[in-house]
This record gives C-alpha cells, sequence and structure tokens, in this order.
C-alpha cells in the first residue's frame, strides 16, 4: 500500500488509488488502473487539479484515458473541465447528467436539491437570462461530456461496470468491480455523517446517506443504497470519508441500508418525486471557455 503525506494518496485496492480523503467535507478521487492505461474517476473541486496532477504524475506516466463522474456536483465534477481540456480526454457521465453538465438552466431546476432550490436558483435567477447562461457556460462541461454507455459497460475498463444509483442526482451512477466486490459509491452512500450538522462540522465516520440538503429525490436515494447493499462490497470507497473494508463490510451495508430505508418510508410512501430532466447535448467549446478563462 503506497502513501503520499502531502497529498493523501493511497492504493485502496489492487489498482484503484485515492486522493484523500482532503478537507472539512473529507472528498475523495480516484484512480483506475487498467493495462496501460488508466482513468480518473471524480475531480474534486475546482481548486484540487494541481493536487490531482501531482498524484497522477506520481503514479502514472501518461495522461488518462478518459475521466469518469459518478455525478455533476462542484466537489465531484470542479477540476473536471480543466483537467479535461489539458489532457485532451472526454468526461463521462450517465446521460442524465449531460443537462446539468451542460449547464441548461432548466436542468438545474428539475434535477437540484433543496439548497439549490432555496439558494442557488434565486440566485441566477435575479441575474438575469443573459448573465445566468454565462455564469452557467463557465462551468459547462460543454464539448468533453461524453454518455456513458448502455448497460454499464465501461470501454477500456473490463472488468468494471457503471451502475444506475439515482437519487443525489438524477444521474448518479457507482461503479462495481465484481471480481473483488470493490465499489466506487460517490454520494449514494458516504463514510462521513453528512446528514448530522455535528457529525460534518466534528468530521464523525459512519455510514450515511447523500446529504439531504443536495439530494434531489430522497426515496429514489433510498433505493439506490438498497441496489448497492444487494452487491454486498467488500471494498466500498465513497465519495466523502474513508475506506472501509474488512469481512464486515457487506454486513454493515446491509444493516445501514434496512435503517436508511425505514427512515424513508414515509417520504416514499407521500408519492413525492421529482420531474426527469429530458437529455441535452452539451454545448461544444467547452475547452475555449476555459482557456478564456484561465487568460
Amino acid at each position: 500500500m503506497m502513501r503520499s503525506k502531502a497529498d493523501q494518496l493511497t492504493e485502496v485496492a489492487p489498482d484503484v488509488y485515492c486522493l484523500g480523503p482532503r478537507g472539512r467535507t473529507q472528498t475523495n478521487v480516484y484512480f483506475f488502473r487498467s493495462g496501460a492505461s488508466w482513468f480518473l474517476v471524480d475531480a474534486g473541486w475546482p481548486k484540487d487539479a494541481p493536487a490531482i496532477e501531482r498524484a497522477a504524475g506520481a503514479l502514472f506516466d501518461r495522461p488518462p484515458a478518459a475521466i469518469l463522474l459518478t455525478h455533476y456536483h462542484p466537489d465531484h465534477a470542479g477540476a473536471a473541465l480543466p483537467l479535461a481540456c489539458k489532457w485532451n480526454v472526454p468526461v463521462y457521465l450517465h446521460p442524465l447528467e449531460m443537462p446539468l453538465a451542460a449547464g441548461n438552466f432548466d436542468a438545474l431546476r428539475s434535477g437540484s436539491g433543496p439548497l439549490d432550490r432555496w439558494l442557488i436558483l434565486p440566485i441566477l435567477r435575479l441575474f438575469g437570462r443573459r448573465r445566468r447562461d454565462a455564469v452557467l457556460a463557465r462551468s459547462s462541461l460543454g464539448g468533453v461530456a461524453r454518455a456513458l454507455g448502455p448497460k454499464g459497460a465501461m470501454p477500456g475498463l473490463p472488468e468494471w461496470q457503471w451502475i444506475a444509483t439515482p437519487g443525489h442526482t438524477p444521474g448518479h451512477v457507482s461503479f462495481f468491480r465484481e471480481r473483488d466486490r470493490v465499489l466506487v459509491s460517490g454520494d449514494a452512500l458516504v463514510t462521513l455523517r453528512l446528514n448530522s450538522f455535528w457529525g460534518l462540522l466534528l468530521q464523525r465516520p459512519g455510514l450515511s446517506g447523500p446529504p439531504w440538503y443536495t439530494t434531489w429525490s430522497t426515496p429514489a436515494a433510498a433505493q439506490s443504497v438498497a441496489a448497492l447493499a444487494a452487491l454486498r462490497p467488500a471494498v466500498l470507497l465513497t465519495g466523502h470519508g474513508a475506506p472501509m473494508a474488512g469481512s464486515g463490510t457487506a454486513a454493515a451495508v446491509e444493516e445501514f441500508a434496512r435503517a436508511f430505508a425505514s427512515e424513508r418510508a414515509v417520504l416514499a410512501a407521500s408519492g413525492v418525486a421529482a420531474a426527469t430532466p429530458a437529455p441535452v447535448s452539451p454545448k461544444a467549446g467547452a475547452c475555449d471557455v476555459q482557456r478564456s478563462a484561465d487568460r
């Protein structure tokens, strides 16, 4: 197992490396090795780009084949655009995340969580259409975004599959390697108590569903946690918090899934459902916008 004290780089499973946990929210990014190629999984906050580059340079002698995103939130996709433009590689995400990644305001409205609805969207409405579109365009993945293929297939990563785990966002996905049951769950399931004020403030470890304040559909999130528990992961690598491994991991995830479903039963029974954003093709020229912003 390799570690870098400065950048918290650790081999957490064969051919899987973690940069993190980093910062107050203990954010993680991952590196998958596959033969002579490698893939970046999630891209942290925008400020994380230099650390990701250093870690990549310590591990590999070439750019990645692609960047894979579990979902399009700023703490997971923040550095995706500058890194994709620098490395000249595509960014893959679920088709239902493409409208968000394209900076589509209607998709942001229909695929948002409470924090977006209460704070971010009202601010954007005050901007007016032209200024709002310009702000969204600067963070858009544009022409570098690509949709993941059907049925969980991941070109270049034959041992891995993507699994739809909606709830936190409409197109959230997790990544699973069946041979040793390694699961990268993004924010569908985390090992930091993000849903507790004191848990987040004190960075308390513990299984948790996605943070409710940025989650699109809590009933869908509970269903996704149940689907991940059914995989019986032996190694759980999450978007926030320390890796979890060992003989009790699968049982702990199953126990949490039952408790999480029970807590959310009232919401699920209420019939509250979020609208599904329609797929939208991202605009071209994202790297041109990025390069202009860098000048």
